[in-house]
């Protein structure tokens, strides 16, 4: 997983993902191998989230509204304040 993410530093990776093992919705399993590895998995508990991360992704569809509602909002902004 880490090689396709390039918008996270490693550290921080590995905090987010003790943090989700913490939470129960990741598992993580250490190999003692040479090179050391360790691999992520979904738990049943993290699965269980699916059905709300599948109905943000299609209200997302909405996200250019919002962009559309925040350069008005910053717009009505400027001009009381100029």
């Amino acid at each position: 997983m880490a090689r396709r993410i390039t918008t996270i530093t490693p550290k921080v990776l590995t905090q987010r993902l003790r943090t989700l093992e913490r939470d129960g919705l990741v598992v993580r399993t250490y190999h003692a191998e040479v090179p050391p590895r360790v691999e992520y998995e979904i738990s049943d508990l993290g699965r269980s989230l699916a059905p709300l991360f599948s109905a943000l992704s299609k209200w997302s569809v909405n996200l250019e509204e919002v962009e559309r509602a925040r350069a008005a909002y910053d717009a009505r902004q400027r001009n009381r304040r100029g």
